[in-house]
């Protein structure tokens, strides 16, 4: 953003209030963070283009144990209750673990061909390369998971979902699922919905791999699998 430009009109033209006023103005218009390189407008396009990413440039805060996040301002009464709302009855993860731990218990995959179908994870690696569901080409489907978060709030979880077909890479996608408190009960999240391609070419079986991080980088899952996609009846 550009600051506007004071045009001195005699040696007194301008008195102490207009000068703050001024000085004000300029202060508005400085950039709200001065850190982002040449490659920030690249980022933004692809996160407009649907990608999942974490913004180049940020730097994540001091990371705390959950003990210390809840003991942290605990006199101000509304960020108490605030902080009592987003982390429930968690009294047996304040062990002062300051790692965040995501434990992935199932995935499935919902389709109108057949329901839902539920594979328990991790996934044995003598098994990825086993079909996992198969589709009818043109057919609509999701991928469901069930994860738990333990110790800490895992902060930006995203995934990545990447596939590809005689060695080809053939589809990408990125998402957020956010940030996620230690709770009792897992929590489930659908990925968004797909249609699976049509035609000759789009039969067969396919290779793909899942992949969850958050805002530091640990990846807290990959999982290789295979589905195939059949004729449509």
């Amino acid at each position: 953003m550009e600051s506007e430009k004071v045009t001195e009109a005699g040696s007194s033209s301008v008195g102490d209030d207009e000068k703050k006023k001024q000085e004000m103005k300029t202060t508005d218009q400085k950039p709200v963070s001065e850190g982002f390189d040449q490659e920030q407008e690249e980022v933004d396009n692809d996160v407009d283009k649907g990608g999942g990413g974490v913004v180049s440039g940020f730097v994540p805060g001091p990371l705390l144990s959950l003990k210390e996040q809840i003991d942290k301002d605990k006199d101000d009464d509304s960020l108490r209750r605030w902080k009592e709302k987003l982390l429930g009855c968690v009294e047996g993860n304040l062990n002062g673990q300051m790692e965040p731990e995501v434990k992935f218990h199932s995935i499935g995959i919902v389709s109108d061909d057949f329901g839902e179908i539920s594979t328990p994870l991790p996934v044995d690696e003598n098994q990825s390369a086993r079909v996992l569901f198969t589709l009818r080409e043109g057919s609509q489907y999701q991928l469901k998971l069930t994860f738990s978060v333990l110790h800490n709030i895992v902060s930006g979880l995203t995934y990545s979902n990447t596939v590809w077909k005689a060695g080809l890479k053939v589809d990408q996608m990125k998402g957020m699922l956010g940030t996620y408190a230690p709770q009792r009960e897992p929590y489930v999240y659908s990925l968004e919905e797909e249609t699976t391609p049509t035609g000759v070419l789009a039969r067969g079986i396919y290779s793909a791999k899942l992949k969850f991080e958050d805002d530091d980088k640990r990846c807290h899952m990959e999982l290789k699998y295979s589905f195939e996609i059949k004729k449509s009846n």
